[in-house]
């Protein structure tokens, strides 16, 4: 696996802390496997949801891994509660939500709550160092629109529709 990522890269994954929220207990265990393949030294498990908040309060982790589908408090009402800025003091925590129920309306639905990045079950390293790569190398902003409080949007998914829509200029124009 580390024949796939440069030595900045490498350097900080080794300073990432991780939290992964998951109640099954091998789940947890598998990520926590691929992540110290790809060189992440510091892992916390939670699980629940629950434990997962109070773990986000008191540590402040760098990343959580977050699973769908967990009882009491799933991943969906959890990333609620974490992307109020008026009530919970680590918004801007990265989330990367983990599932296997893949159907496109709740890939929406964690966009929409504001998910950083989606990975389906079965989880390959491969897809997980993306994902975290992409957080720790190319971090977008947080933003507050409309009563979304998340990560910015990423560019090449927005500015198709708001051109289409005649709300920004053709890319050619300047």
């Amino acid at each position: 696996m580390n024949g796939l990522i440069s030595k900045k890269a490498e350097q900080l994954l080794s300073s990432v802390d991780v939290l992964i929220v998951d109640d099954n207990q091998f789940m947890r265990k598998v990520v926590r496997n691929i992540l110290t393949n790809i060189g992440i030294k510091t892992v916390h498990e939670a699980a629940d949801g629950l434990a997962g908040l109070e773990h986000i309060r008191v540590h402040a982790p760098d990343i959580v891994i977050l699973d769908w589908e967990m009882p009491m408090l799933n991943g969906a009402e959890m990333l609620r509660i974490v992307r109020n800025p008026r009530s919970f003091p680590v918004p801007d925590v990265p989330i990367i939500m983990l599932t296997s129920h893949l159907e496109r309306w709740r890939v929406m639905e964690a966009t929409r709550l504001g998910v950083h990045e989606f990975v389906a079950k079965p989880i390959s390293g491969k897809a997980l160092l993306e994902r975290i790569i992409s957080i720790i190398v190319k971090p977008r902003p947080m933003v507050h629109l409309n009563g979304y409080y998340g990560p910015e949007p990423r560019k090449l998914l927005v500015e198709p529709r708001l051109r289409a829509r005649g709300i920004m200029p053709p890319a050619n124009v300047a």
